[in-house]
């Protein structure tokens, strides 16, 4: 190690540029500069190396021997650095230079190179131009080409037809004078291409002939009027004999012949003469025995007369069959000819055309409605049923014979046109049998009501007695549902047979209209049969009504007579409300039939539902009067018995008793208890039959008339003090039944009454303190005040006088 005087110069080079190349780490660096200098730091000798002698105590720490040396070692080595980063800076500026330079060749090559590019690009657009056209003059001579070969090949072919025609026009209707290959089998399709072709030309040319002579042209030829008929002749005869192979190829069931036959036959008006002859042969076209069973499935042994439900089966039957038939016949037609969708059309529509209508005219024998058929026979219901069966199995087999197919064929529009006429007067059949049906049913109720009378009849004069109604007259819900159901069956009908909206809402009214009006004239009859009773009631109670003059016999017989016709009243009220309680069912069911099934087919039309909910409102209205007029008569019975009741069973004495210092009697008076009992037991029917508004309308107004009949006959009596206290009792009695009328007006009037009866309670000088009291009763209480038997006594008037002067 050099001494620590020694100048920088001294010390050996210690870095190299290699030392900051690769991997460069200031450690490794720094270590190999230090390593000589320090080697007791070495991480390697340090294990081997004595650990320095501990200071002596007292003396001063050593100084750090080697730090001159790498003092001077750093600076050193800093201005090795400092030279280092001179030669690299300098060879930087060198490489630099030398980029530019290499950097400014590549430039030119690169300019140079973009020009041979440009160059070569141009050569390439100029090569691809002339390719192009070359190309298309290429197309262009082959399209030349081919258009000569087309034109050599069609002058070729138009020779070899001239040829042909030219024999063709030689002699008129000879024939035998032909090329070969018009009577050669092998070639006999060659032949009819030919033959088409050579009758197409020569029509063409007959048709310029006619014109030419048409505009006068002297020069014009004779044309080839004897080629037309010779080849017309030809085609005919070659026609036929394709045919004749074609049916015996049928026979033999030889697809491959008939399909070579119905090839060629395509050439001659599109094959279409090929296919009405394959259809119009088929043996369920010209087979009697066939359409003779088809009758006979269906109808049976019963004909025309048989049950729907039987014809229906039978044509499910018939249908099944003539669609497996068409499925087998379809086989066959795709196997054999060129254009079978054409084929299936012709067949299927020769089946609906044909067959089906066959049986349809043999089944839908329309009636007349000017002579209806009996009822007895099914009437018109009958010929309805039956069309609606084979309208609905029509269009199943048309369905079915959809899916197998049928070309082009509008197959829904012509089984449409099948059941047009039908349709077309369906409404006005419809309509005509719920008539007839109508008209039966109701011959058949009076029948059977004329039938319970005499024999009821017959009873009751064996026994002495006489009925005035049979049951068998009242009204019956299960005949109104019987109505509805003909109604629902009509109208499933309609809906079957009809698919527009319309057409659909305006039938539907119409079949409708017809049960409306057969439930408001079967109600508003069975009402006025009831009502009937209840006149002829009134008119028994009016035949016994008697003076007071007449002896006490006569009386008796009267008093007798007057309770019968009181109770015939009493079975009349009874009846009536029957026939009104089943005329609100009869009414609800028609309302729910409205609901459930009418109006979901009337909303879909504008205006149709409000205009049958009008005509439904208006057929209600009038049995809704008819049984008004009923329940005010069923009123007017029950207060005419009310009246006969308080005529007969109240006494004077009931209010005025002679022994009035006796006790009160707090019972009601017999008259009263009758009264109460009567309406219990004759309003009991009331209750169960009427409802809602009609219930509460019938006894309110009951109850205004039992006030107005109870006060005009109590003001016929004189009432002591202990007759108040028993009218009193009377008009409580009267109000707890009235209250089971749920009529808030009726228990005010007969609370008020209750109030006005205390004139007859209290003594003269209280009664200006009721007055007072309850001022609303003034005017009845001025009326009932006369009435006490004390009036005159107490001198009552001048009293009243002095309170109505207050």
């Amino acid at each position: 190690m050099p001494p620590a005087n020694d100048p920088p110069a001294a010390l050996p080079l210690t870095l190299d540029l290699e030392d900051f190349k690769g991997d460069f780490s200031f450690d490794a660096l720094f270590g190999s500069l230090v390593d000589e200098l320090l080697p007791e730091f070495r991480g390697d000798d340090a294990a081997g190396v004595p650990p320095p002698p501990p200071p002596l105590l007292g003396a001063a720490p050593p100084v750090f021997p080697a730090v001159d040396e790498l003092l001077g070692l750093f600076k050193h080595s800093c201005k090795e650095l400092v030279d280092l980063r001179r030669q690299i800076d300098k060879r930087l500026q060198n490489l630099k230079k030398e980029v530019a330079t290499q950097d400014a060749k590549h430039r030119k090559t690169l300019g140079e190179l973009e020009k041979g590019v440009d160059g070569l690009f141009d050569s390439f657009a100029r090569l691809d131009s002339r390719i192009s056209s070359v190309g298309q003059t290429a197309a262009k001579i082959g399209d030349h080409l081919q258009s000569a070969e087309s034109q050599r090949e069609t002058a070729s072919q138009t020779i070899e037809l001239i040829k042909y025609l030219m024999e063709f026009n030689s002699t008129p209707g000879d024939l035998m004078e032909l090329s070969p290959l018009f009577s050669d089998d092998s070639r006999v399709a060659e032949a009819a291409s030919i033959a088409q072709k050579l009758r197409s030309f020569a029509e063409e040319d007959v048709g310029r002939h006619g014109v030419a002579l048409a505009v006068g042209s002297a020069n014009a030829s004779r044309g080839l009027e004897v080629a037309v008929a010779n080849l017309q002749e030809y085609c005919n005869e070659l026609e036929n004999r394709l045919l004749s192979r074609f049916d015996a190829a049928s026979q033999r069931r030889e697809l491959s012949t008939m399909a070579e036959c119905a090839k060629i036959l395509s050439q001659f008006n599109r094959g279409t003469s090929a296919m009405q002859h394959y259809v119009a042969t088929r043996p369920m076209f010209i087979d009697v025995e066939i359409m003779n069973t088809d009758i006979q499935v269906v109808l049976g042994d019963e004909g025309p007369q048989a049950d729907s439900s039987y014809i229906a089966e039978g044509l499910s039957m018939l249908y099944k069959e003539i669609a497996d038939t068409v499925r087998k016949e379809a086989t066959t037609i795709m196997a054999v000819f060129p254009s079978p969708n054409e084929v299936m059309s012709i067949l299927v529509q020769r089946v609906l055309e044909q067959r089906v209508t066959t049986i349809l005219d043999r089944l839908l024998i329309r009636p007349s409605l000017a002579s209806l058929p009996p009822i007895e026979e099914g009437g018109l219901l009958h010929y309805l049923r039956v069309l609606a069966v084979a309208y609905d199995k029509t269009k199943e087999l048309a369905k079915e014979l959809q899916s197998i197919g049928c070309g082009d064929l509008d197959i829904e529009g012509l089984t449409e046109s099948i059941y047009v006429s039908h349709k077309d007067e369906y409404t006005e059949f419809e309509q005509a049998s719920l008539r007839q049906l109508y008209q039966a049913k109701m011959a058949e109720l009076r029948a059977d009501a004329k039938q319970q009378s005499e024999s009821t009849g017959s009873i009751g004069r064996a026994k002495g007695t006489s009925l005035t109604t049979s049951p068998q007259q009242q009204l019956s819900v299960t005949v109104v549902t019987e109505y509805v159901r003909w109604n629902e069956e009509a109208i499933s009908r309609c809906t079957l047979l009809f698919s527009q909206p319309t057409t659909v809402a305006a039938n539907v009214r119409s079949i409708f209209a017809c049960l409306l009006d057969q439930v408001s004239q079967y109600l508003t009859e069975g009402l006025d049969r009831a009502r009937e009773s209840l006149n002829e009631a009134a008119a028994q109670r009016d035949r016994f009504v008697i003076g007071t003059s007449v002896s006490r016999r006569v009386a008796a017989a009267a008093a007798s007579a007057a309770e019968a016709a009181a109770a015939a009243g009493e079975s009349s009220f009874r009846s009536f409300m029957i026939a009104v309680q089943r005329c609100a069912s009869s009414v609800a069911i028609l309302q729910q039939f409205f609901s459930n099934t009418i109006s979901r087919l009337l909303l879909p039309v504008d205006g149709a539902h409000p205009s049958a909910c009008e005509d439904m409102g208006s057929a209600v209205s009038v049995v809704e009067a008819a049984a008004h007029k009923g329940l005010l008569q069923c009123i007017d019975t029950v207060m005419c018995e009310v009246e006969r009741l308080l005529s007969s069973e109240q006494k004077a004495t009931d209010y005025r008793s002679p022994d009035d210092g006796a006790a009160p009697d707090h019972r009601p008076t017999n008259a009263c208890i009758r009264i109460v009992a009567y309406l219990s037991r004759v309003l009991e029917v009331a209750f169960s039959a009427l409802e809602g508004l009609n219930k509460q309308s019938f006894l309110t107004e009951l109850g205004n008339r039992l006030h107005k009949g109870l006060l005009t006959h109590w003001q016929k009596f004189t009432f002591s003090p202990s007759g108040g206290l028993r009218l009193k009792r009377d008009i409580t009695e009267y109000g707890e039944f009235v209250r089971s009328f749920s009529a808030p007006s009726i228990d005010e009037k007969f609370e008020l009454l209750g109030i006005v009866a205390n004139v007859f309670i209290v003594a003269p000088e209280s009664l200006a303190s009721l007055f007072e009291g309850t001022p609303s009763i003034r005017k009845d209480a001025l009326r009932f005040i006369q009435l006490r038997d004390d009036y005159k006594t107490a001198k009552i008037a001048s009293m009243l006088n002095n309170i109505m002067s207050e």
